[in-house]
């Protein structure tokens, strides 16, 4: 997959695709939904098959105060997108200048003029353009206008009714309920990052981590988790089974938010390698101990306590190249207050499973309503 950071470099080749328009924050099973259907779209009429997205994100932009917010950092988001097989991946620069273009200049600027495109696909809820002005009927008269087709996917659901979204993933990471968030986002949540250097306090107890700043990403509630922990050697990703306490680390009156990770049967300098922190299960709460023993008997308790989980857990990290294809996500037994709550059911969901009504009453049933400019589909 090729990146292109300004859309007006879009060479001809991949001029005339199937694009995809959204946010992507998290790319979850609904956003995988979209950017699958332009790939189903652009293989059945041989076109390229590409994805635009905003960099940074715009919350970031109007509420630059706020905490960190983001699912998926661009490094990220891209390394997911990639995984699905698009050819080309459009960052449009998100700043208060591009935030005051209207809905119709952009379509007609990036996406007629510069892209070419030959078919929109975007999400239900999809707005854009200075005040949020443009969305799905917007771009459904604009391809009468220009020439290109337009799909509005409908929202998706899991089997119990509730859409995948990224605010309920956030919700269920803020709520101690990685496992729930996993069945939404149709993976384990990551932080990724490089690994910095501590205090090294924790080799002095027996139980040597390496640290992430968790920079741009969400934070998660603070507590110990159970983790799977990858490390990068030689171009190719290994996997370890780990537990990590993401907080403040009170016992030693620290104030700034890190993920300290110990990998379980390990042994190594982890120091500057870059590393991967799947969220498996919420164990506890962060803890203020008296003195070091109490917290090296805590510690101890938590990596057994990671072990039994462990045990239950087989996940594969990689998602097939096909568009369409579900996640490979396997969890067996993870604590019950992990779950997805009481009101949604079940922990289990679904990908493809659609509502039976769009928020804004688009489908009006599974058939599919076409119209010369496009088609407004549930798939």
């Amino acid at each position: 997959m090729r990146i292109f950071r300004h859309y007006e470099d879009l060479p001809d080749e991949l001029r005339g695709a199937a694009i995809a328009v959204g946010n992507f924050d998290g790319v979850h099973l609904g956003h995988r939904t979209v950017i699958g259907e332009a790939g189903r779209i652009a293989q059945t009429a041989g076109i390229p098959w590409a994805v635009l997205t905003l960099e940074p994100h715009p919350r970031s932009v109007f509420k630059p105060d706020t905490p960190p917010y983001r699912l998926t950092p661009f490094r990220l988001k891209a390394r997911l997108i990639e995984e699905m097989g698009p050819q080309a991946l459009i960052v449009i620069h998100f700043d208060l200048a591009f935030s005051r273009v209207s809905a119709r200049d952009f379509v007609q600027k990036v996406l007629v003029d510069n892209s070419a495109a030959q078919h929109i696909v975007c999400g239900h809820d999809f707005a854009f353009g200075h005040g949020r002005e443009g969305n799905s009927e917007l771009l459904l008269q604009l391809g009468g206008e220009y020439g290109f087709g337009f799909t509005c996917v409908r929202e998706m659901c899991d089997t119990h009714g509730k859409p995948y979204s990224s605010t309920r993933i956030r919700e269920y990471l803020k709520g101690g309920k990685p496992a729930a968030a996993a069945q939404v986002l149709g993976r384990p949540f990551e932080i990724e990052g490089k690994v910095v250097e501590g205090d090294k306090r924790g080799r002095t107890i027996g139980f040597p981590t390496a640290n992430l700043d968790l920079g741009e990403y969400i934070h998660p509630i603070r507590g110990v988790y159970a983790v799977k922990v990858g490390v990068a050697e030689d171009g190719r990703t290994l996997w370890y089974n780990g537990v990590a306490n993401l907080g403040h680390r009170p016992t030693f009156g620290g104030t700034r938010t890190v993920l300290e990770v110990h990998l379980l049967d390990f042994e190594g300098d982890l120091y500057g390698k870059q590393m991967r922190v799947a969220l498996i299960d919420y164990l506890r709460e962060e803890k203020k101990f008296d003195g070091l023993d109490g917290l090296r008997a805590q510690i101890a308790d938590d990596g057994a306590r990671a072990r039994q989980v462990h045990l239950g857990v087989r996940i594969e990290f990689r998602w097939s190249t096909i568009a369409t294809d579900e996640p490979r996500l396997q969890i067996d037994d993870l604590s019950a207050a992990n779950r997805i709550p009481d009101e949604s059911g079940a922990a289990e969901t679904r990908a493809g499973d659609a509502c039976p009504m769009g928020r804004h009453g688009l489908v009006p049933s599974p058939a599919r309503r076409r119209s010369r400019a496009g088609e407004v589909r549930s798939p």
